[in-house]
Protein backbone atom coordinates (compact mmCIF):
# COMPACT_ATOMS: atom_id res chain seq x y z
CA UNK A 1 0.00 0.00 0.00
CA UNK A 2 1.48 3.44 -1.33
CA UNK A 3 0.38 5.55 2.00
CA UNK A 4 0.79 8.82 0.16
CA UNK A 5 -1.21 7.92 -3.15
CA UNK A 6 -3.67 6.45 -1.29
CA UNK A 7 -7.17 8.06 -2.00
CA UNK A 8 -9.72 8.25 0.63
CA UNK A 9 -13.58 9.63 0.04
CA UNK A 10 -15.47 10.08 3.54
CA UNK A 11 -19.08 9.75 3.60
CA UNK A 12 -20.51 11.29 6.59
CA UNK A 13 -19.32 14.23 8.59
CA UNK A 14 -20.92 13.13 12.03
CA UNK A 15 -19.56 11.64 15.57
CA UNK A 16 -18.09 8.45 13.66
CA UNK A 17 -16.69 10.78 10.48
CA UNK A 18 -14.89 13.22 12.77
CA UNK A 19 -12.64 10.96 14.27
CA UNK A 20 -11.63 8.71 11.37
CA UNK A 21 -10.69 12.06 9.74
CA UNK A 22 -8.81 13.20 12.36
CA UNK A 23 -7.21 9.24 13.00
CA UNK A 24 -6.95 9.22 9.17
CA UNK A 25 -5.15 12.15 9.24
CA UNK A 26 -2.65 11.95 12.42
CA UNK A 27 -1.23 8.47 10.64
CA UNK A 28 -0.69 10.35 7.24
CA UNK A 29 -3.63 8.84 5.16
CA UNK A 30 -5.90 12.62 5.18
CA UNK A 31 -9.15 12.40 3.46
CA UNK A 32 -8.90 13.51 -0.31
CA UNK A 33 -13.35 14.16 -0.04
CA UNK A 34 -15.80 14.35 2.22
CA UNK A 35 -19.70 13.98 1.30
CA UNK A 36 -21.62 15.79 3.88
CA UNK A 37 -25.97 15.39 3.71
CA UNK A 38 -25.57 18.58 6.45
CA UNK A 39 -23.73 21.55 5.49
CA UNK A 40 -22.64 22.70 8.92
CA UNK A 41 -21.24 19.34 10.01
CA UNK A 42 -19.22 19.47 6.45
CA UNK A 43 -17.88 22.90 7.27
CA UNK A 44 -17.43 21.94 11.13
CA UNK A 45 -15.43 19.00 10.29
CA UNK A 46 -12.94 20.59 7.53
CA UNK A 47 -12.08 23.32 10.48
CA UNK A 48 -10.77 20.65 12.73
CA UNK A 49 -8.49 18.99 9.92
CA UNK A 50 -5.22 20.43 8.81
CA UNK A 51 -5.22 19.47 5.52
CA UNK A 52 -8.75 20.55 3.49
CA UNK A 53 -10.57 17.65 1.58
CA UNK A 54 -12.94 18.72 -0.69
CA UNK A 55 -16.42 18.72 0.53
CA UNK A 56 -19.42 18.22 -1.52
CA UNK A 57 -23.36 17.96 -0.73
CA UNK A 58 -24.43 16.05 -3.79
CA UNK A 59 -23.19 12.40 -4.83
CA UNK A 60 -22.52 13.55 -8.53
CA UNK A 61 -19.31 15.34 -7.33
CA UNK A 62 -18.09 12.09 -6.19
CA UNK A 63 -14.71 11.11 -6.66
CA UNK A 64 -14.78 7.81 -8.81
CA UNK A 65 -11.13 6.30 -8.30
CA UNK A 66 -10.77 6.38 -5.09
CA UNK A 67 -9.03 3.83 -3.16
CA UNK A 68 -11.57 3.81 -0.06
CA UNK A 69 -15.04 5.16 0.30
CA UNK A 70 -15.72 4.76 4.33
CA UNK A 71 -19.62 5.27 4.61
CA UNK A 72 -20.22 6.67 8.81
CA UNK A 73 -23.54 8.03 8.07
CA UNK A 74 -25.99 6.59 10.74
CA UNK A 75 -26.99 2.79 10.51
CA UNK A 76 -30.47 3.57 9.03
CA UNK A 77 -28.93 5.55 6.12
CA UNK A 78 -26.49 3.47 4.80
CA UNK A 79 -28.51 1.37 2.35
CA UNK A 80 -30.00 4.39 0.65
CA UNK A 81 -26.54 6.11 0.54
CA UNK A 82 -25.09 3.18 -1.10
CA UNK A 83 -28.19 2.84 -3.92
CA UNK A 84 -27.44 6.68 -4.58
CA UNK A 85 -24.34 6.35 -4.91
CA UNK A 86 -22.24 6.31 -9.02
CA UNK A 87 -20.08 3.40 -10.01
CA UNK A 88 -16.78 4.10 -8.36
CA UNK A 89 -13.17 1.95 -8.08
CA UNK A 90 -12.02 1.11 -4.77
CA UNK A 91 -13.22 -0.61 -1.83
CA UNK A 92 -16.93 0.13 0.04
CA UNK A 93 -17.11 -0.21 3.83
CA UNK A 94 -19.05 0.93 6.73
CA UNK A 95 -18.28 1.28 9.97
CA UNK A 96 -21.74 0.02 11.83
CA UNK A 97 -21.62 -2.27 14.05
CA UNK A 98 -24.92 -4.40 13.22
CA UNK A 99 -25.80 -3.73 9.88
CA UNK A 100 -24.56 -6.67 6.99
CA UNK A 101 -22.06 -5.70 4.53
CA UNK A 102 -24.40 -6.80 2.50
CA UNK A 103 -26.37 -3.54 2.03
CA UNK A 104 -22.71 -2.36 0.47
CA UNK A 105 -22.01 -5.60 -1.63
CA UNK A 106 -25.06 -5.62 -3.77
CA UNK A 107 -24.06 -2.55 -5.04
CA UNK A 108 -20.16 -2.73 -5.15
CA UNK A 109 -18.40 -5.88 -5.44
CA UNK A 110 -15.69 -5.39 -3.42
CA UNK A 111 -17.09 -4.20 -0.33
CA UNK A 112 -16.54 -4.82 3.70
CA UNK A 113 -16.41 -3.47 7.29
CA UNK A 114 -14.10 -1.06 9.33
CA UNK A 115 -16.01 -1.55 12.95
CA UNK A 116 -14.85 0.47 15.40
CA UNK A 117 -15.57 -0.36 18.95
CA UNK A 118 -15.86 2.95 20.66
CA UNK A 119 -18.45 5.43 21.48
CA UNK A 120 -17.51 9.12 19.93
CA UNK A 121 -18.27 12.54 20.33
CA UNK A 122 -17.07 15.14 17.92
CA UNK A 123 -15.91 17.16 20.83
CA UNK A 124 -13.80 14.14 23.01
CA UNK A 125 -10.19 13.76 22.03
CA UNK A 126 -9.87 10.05 21.77
CA UNK A 127 -6.14 7.87 20.60
CA UNK A 128 -7.31 6.18 17.40
CA UNK A 129 -4.34 3.94 18.14
CA UNK A 130 -5.92 2.39 21.06
CA UNK A 131 -9.50 1.85 19.72
CA UNK A 132 -9.90 -1.87 18.32
CA UNK A 133 -11.15 -2.46 14.67
CA UNK A 134 -12.97 -5.48 13.40
CA UNK A 135 -12.88 -6.13 9.68
CA UNK A 136 -14.99 -8.30 7.14
CA UNK A 137 -14.68 -8.02 3.93
CA UNK A 138 -16.74 -9.74 0.95
CA UNK A 139 -13.82 -10.28 -1.16
CA UNK A 140 -10.44 -10.90 0.36
CA UNK A 141 -8.88 -8.18 -1.35
CA UNK A 142 -10.98 -6.33 0.29
CA UNK A 143 -10.47 -7.98 3.60
CA UNK A 144 -6.88 -7.76 3.16
CA UNK A 145 -7.35 -3.82 2.40
CA UNK A 146 -9.32 -2.69 4.93
CA UNK A 147 -6.71 -5.08 7.50
CA UNK A 148 -4.05 -2.53 6.04
CA UNK A 149 -5.82 0.33 6.60
CA UNK A 150 -7.03 -0.66 9.91
CA UNK A 151 -3.40 -1.62 11.43
CA UNK A 152 -2.17 1.64 10.45
CA UNK A 153 -4.90 3.50 12.41
CA UNK A 154 -4.88 0.62 15.66
CA UNK A 155 -2.45 -1.61 17.16
CA UNK A 156 -5.66 -3.63 17.74
CA UNK A 157 -7.48 -4.81 14.62
CA UNK A 158 -9.09 -8.17 14.06
CA UNK A 159 -11.16 -10.44 11.85
CA UNK A 160 -14.67 -10.78 12.84
CA UNK A 161 -17.85 -11.97 11.21
CA UNK A 162 -21.22 -10.65 11.03
CA UNK A 163 -22.29 -12.58 13.50
CA UNK A 164 -19.48 -11.52 15.83
CA UNK A 165 -19.43 -8.37 15.18
CA UNK A 166 -23.51 -8.03 15.81
CA UNK A 167 -22.87 -9.64 19.38
CA UNK A 168 -19.41 -7.12 19.61
CA UNK A 169 -22.31 -4.37 19.16
CA UNK A 170 -24.92 -5.75 21.56
CA UNK A 171 -22.60 -6.47 24.34
CA UNK A 172 -21.55 -2.37 23.75
CA UNK A 173 -24.92 -1.17 24.19
CA UNK A 174 -25.07 -3.03 27.23
CA UNK A 175 -21.38 -1.77 28.68
CA UNK A 176 -21.81 1.67 26.98
CA UNK A 177 -24.93 2.78 26.31
CA UNK A 178 -27.50 1.25 28.99
CA UNK A 179 -24.66 2.17 31.65
CA UNK A 180 -24.44 5.84 30.46
CA UNK A 181 -28.01 6.02 31.08
CA UNK A 182 -27.66 4.45 33.91
CA UNK A 183 -25.61 7.52 34.88
CA UNK A 184 -28.32 9.75 33.89
CA UNK A 185 -31.06 8.02 36.16
CA UNK A 186 -28.24 8.61 38.73
CA UNK A 187 -27.93 12.89 38.24
CA UNK A 188 -31.81 13.12 38.26
CA UNK A 189 -31.87 11.40 41.45
CA UNK A 190 -28.53 13.42 43.08
CA UNK A 191 -30.27 16.81 41.37
CA UNK A 192 -33.87 15.94 42.64
CA UNK A 193 -32.09 15.92 46.14
CA UNK A 194 -29.71 19.30 45.81
CA UNK A 195 -26.88 17.36 45.37
CA UNK A 196 -24.19 17.39 42.65
CA UNK A 197 -23.88 14.28 40.47
CA UNK A 198 -19.94 15.08 40.41
CA UNK A 199 -20.03 13.50 43.71
CA UNK A 200 -20.46 10.35 41.43
CA UNK A 201 -17.48 10.64 39.66
CA UNK A 202 -14.80 8.98 41.60
CA UNK A 203 -17.18 6.00 42.12
CA UNK A 204 -17.88 5.50 37.76
CA UNK A 205 -13.97 6.01 37.64
CA UNK A 206 -13.50 3.08 40.46
CA UNK A 207 -16.07 0.88 38.47
CA UNK A 208 -14.62 0.81 35.34
CA UNK A 209 -11.18 0.88 36.62
CA UNK A 210 -12.50 -2.53 38.51
CA UNK A 211 -14.04 -4.12 35.61
CA UNK A 212 -10.63 -3.93 33.32
CA UNK A 213 -8.13 -6.02 36.33
CA UNK A 214 -10.88 -8.43 37.31
CA UNK A 215 -14.45 -10.29 36.30
CA UNK A 216 -17.46 -8.42 36.01
CA UNK A 217 -18.67 -10.99 38.24
CA UNK A 218 -16.24 -10.47 40.96
CA UNK A 219 -16.33 -6.99 40.89
CA UNK A 220 -20.16 -6.62 41.72
CA UNK A 221 -20.77 -5.09 45.15
CA UNK A 222 -23.86 -3.36 46.21
CA UNK A 223 -27.68 -4.68 48.06
CA UNK A 224 -28.53 -7.15 45.19
CA UNK A 225 -25.10 -8.86 45.32
CA UNK A 226 -25.05 -9.31 49.18
CA UNK A 227 -29.10 -10.05 49.00
CA UNK A 228 -29.64 -7.25 50.87
CA UNK A 229 -33.58 -7.01 50.41
CA UNK A 230 -34.19 -4.73 53.28
CA UNK A 231 -32.02 -1.67 51.51
CA UNK A 232 -33.64 -2.69 48.17
CA UNK A 233 -37.62 -2.35 49.65
CA UNK A 234 -36.52 1.15 50.92
CA UNK A 235 -35.04 2.13 47.74
CA UNK A 236 -38.02 1.19 45.97
CA UNK A 237 -39.75 3.05 48.25
CA UNK A 238 -38.19 6.00 47.53
CA UNK A 239 -38.57 6.25 43.80
CA UNK A 240 -41.65 7.64 42.33
CA UNK A 241 -43.77 5.23 39.91
CA UNK A 242 -41.97 5.08 36.52
CA UNK A 243 -39.19 3.90 34.65
CA UNK A 244 -36.62 4.47 37.72
CA UNK A 245 -38.06 2.29 39.75
CA UNK A 246 -38.86 -0.47 36.99
CA UNK A 247 -34.91 -0.55 36.22
CA UNK A 248 -34.24 -0.61 39.82
CA UNK A 249 -35.92 -3.65 40.08
CA UNK A 250 -35.10 -5.56 36.99
CA UNK A 251 -31.28 -5.17 37.70
CA UNK A 252 -31.38 -5.80 41.49
CA UNK A 253 -33.26 -9.11 39.92
CA UNK A 254 -30.40 -9.84 37.21
CA UNK A 255 -27.51 -9.08 39.72
CA UNK A 256 -29.21 -11.57 42.30
CA UNK A 257 -30.22 -14.76 39.20
CA UNK A 258 -26.84 -14.13 38.06
CA UNK A 259 -24.94 -14.66 41.25
CA UNK A 260 -27.23 -17.50 42.35
CA UNK A 261 -25.81 -19.15 38.97
CA UNK A 262 -22.38 -18.33 39.71
CA UNK A 263 -23.14 -20.29 43.19
CA UNK A 264 -24.34 -23.29 42.12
Amino acid sequence: MNRPDLQIVLLGSGNVATHFALGLERVGLPVSQVYSRTPQNGLSLLERLSNKPDLIFTTDRLIRTADLYLFTVSDNAIASLAESLPATRGIWAHTAGSISMEVLHKHHADSGVLYPLQTFSKDRGLDFSTIPLYVEGCTQAACDFLTSVGKILSSQVSFASEKQRRQLHLAAVFACNFVNHLYCLSEEILSGASLSPEALAPLISETAAKVQRMPAREAQTGPAARYDTETIKRHLEMLPEGYSKQVYHLMSESIMSLNRKRSE
